[in-house]
């Protein structure tokens, strides 16, 4: 996506129609959501629109896309630390959850309107979502392996109960509630790491 800009504050046509989309699909649905109401909310053309997405699915495809590869960024860095597995696991288990909070409409939008996306683009989905489990059950495995971690537990059950959390945040989290991102993380990070120790 290249950032030029026009208008709207001097953010790039891009970004503003992602804000745009990302705004009325937590608020009306994907499914009740034009790209005419886009395009004006965003204060472009629905040329402009096209020239950066292919359709209404690109759009959804990218709002949920964005969140994925930084939180796939963020924990290759934490895979990739000079510390022991334990350490590194916990900041994974934790981040994963500070950058789901710090996106919740994103995550909730998608995971409600998913079944939106063509075979093709929910292929490509499911694989980059495979990508960032394996990469977390990697850690789980090597610390299973070096017996830091019990292993009477599959690794994959780990994991599946630890991103259960995960997704299950857009139901319940409130932005003004009694618990911050960082303690949520916190409490969920360590509730993997009781479950994992010998």
């Amino acid at each position: 996506m290249a950032g030029r800009t026009n208008g709207g504050g001097g953010r790039p046509v891009a970004r503003r129609l992602l804000d745009a989309a990302t705004r009325l699909f937590a608020e009306r649905g994907y499914d009740r959501t034009s790209v005419q109401e886009i395009v004006e909310a965003a204060g472009v053309t629905k040329g402009a629109l096209y020239h950066y997405f292919g359709s209404k699915e690109d759009l959804l495809h990218e709002v949920y896309g964005r969140v994925l590869r930084l939180q796939q960024e963020r924990l290759d860095r934490f895979a990739q630390a000079d510390a022991p597995v334990e350490q590194r696991l916990r900041d994974a288990a934790a981040d994963v959850v500070v950058t789901t909070i710090q996106n919740l409409d994103d995550t909730k939008i998608f995971f409600r309107s998913m079944h939106h996306l063509s075979p093709e683009k929910d292929k490509q989905v499911r694989a980059e979502r495979r990508r960032y489990h394996e990469r977390f059950r990697a850690l789980v495995e090597e610390g299973q392996r070096s017996g830091v971690f019990r292993d009477d537990t599959p690794a994959d059950l780990v994991v599946d109960y630890h991103f259960g959390s995960v997704h299950h945040l857009g139901s319940w989290y409130r932005a003004d509630g009694p618990l911050t991102p960082r303690q949520v993380a916190d409490h969920l990070a360590d509730l993997l790491m009781r479950a994992l120790r010998p």
